[in-house]
């Protein structure tokens, strides 16, 4: 692997996440809710009254050691194919836009404070779905398409005993959407039409999301 394929992008977001688990370790623990709160995990409350950033934060906090190296062994398999099908900077917006889209689906539907890369990852997961959709005609990824729509389905039901599903499935759509919008330059154009489409449903799904959110606080 060449220099210039190397997935500089995707050991960049793991390595952002491990620095500022091990600083809420330092601080504290990453368990604590005080310094869950103090780095900027969601809290809806908070949210409300205008730390609007806590729709960021949280895709680069977790809660534990047991969820961090799950989402990071993740984002690592993941991020290897799609940063190669999208290029860096669009995966990077994928994970960024991803996050943001399930938290604010999170900051909708579930009231508990919440954090982790599952969001983007989710987002990720979307992503490939996409292409699944769209290069239906390519083996490779019709096959790991349905892979990953499998262990979405899985993940998903594990939302029912106390994971943040409306973050998982606001970040699946999210990311399933902003593929569209981003384009796959390695890969067959994807149609104007198709684009603009999916540009219009994030902006409006969301906007939505977002505005009703804050009026519950």
């Amino acid at each position: 692997m060449t220099r210039k394929q190397r997935p500089s992008a995707t050991y960049f977001l793991i390595i952002i996440n491990i620095i500022v688990y091990l600083l809420m370790t330092v601080a504290g623990g990453s368990e604590n809710t005080n310094v869950l709160v103090f780095f900027g995990a969601k809290v809806n409350q908070l949210i409300g009254q205008g730390e609007w950033w806590r729709l960021f934060t949280p895709m680069f906090i977790h809660i534990g050691l047991q969820h961090i190296v799950l989402n990071m062994v993740t984002l690592y398999f993941i991020g290897l194919q799609i940063e190669a099908v999208f290029g860096k900077w669009r995966f990077v917006i994928l994970y960024l836009i991803s996050g943001l889209g399930g938290n604010i689906a999170s900051f909708v539907f579930s009231p508990s404070i919440s954090a982790g890369a599952s969001t983007s990852i989710f987002g990720l997961f979307g992503a490939f779905l996409m292409l699944g959709e769209s290069y239906r005609q390519n083996p490779y990824i019709r096959a790991t398409a349905k892979q990953f729509l499998i262990l979405v389905i899985l993940n998903l039901g594990l939302g029912f005993t106390g994971i943040d599903i409306a973050g998982h499935i606001g970040g699946l759509l999210a990311g399933f959407l902003t593929a569209y919008v981003l384009g796959t330059p390695n890969l067959e154009k994807i149609p104007t039409n198709k684009r603009i489409l999916a540009g219009a449903a994030l902006v409006i799904i969301y906007g939505i999301l977002a505005v009703a959110g804050f009026k519950q606080y």
